[in-house]
């Protein structure tokens, strides 16, 4: 036999711990916001998904990311390196 009661949302507020222990013994509440039920709290059961201590993705996929294009460059002899660091300190 399942127990079940409901229990006010303030109610739950103000006594979460007391009625997720009750929740743990075993027991299914319905939480109520102005006499309508708004949400129930069960027993966590063997036919649930995985819950992991930590998100496995906090971020979620971006739908709007795109990898950076490659940085395509010619390798700069002394001379040039140098030429450019005069023009880009006003050396020139």
């Amino acid at each position: 036999m399942e127990i079940s009661s409901e229990v006010p949302a303030r109610e739950l507020n103000q006594q979460t711990a007391q009625i997720l222990a009750r929740v743990e013994a075993g027991e299914t509440v319905t939480v109520t916001k102005n006499g309508r039920p708004v949400a129930v709290l069960r027993p966590y059961g063997t036919d649930d998904p995985p819950a992991y201590g930590f998100r496995t993705d906090p971020m979620g996929d971006d739908p709007y990311f795109q990898e950076p294009p490659p940085i395509e460059f010619e390798p700069m002899g002394a001379d040039e390196q140098d030429a450019l660091m005069r023009r880009g300190f006003g050396l020139d």
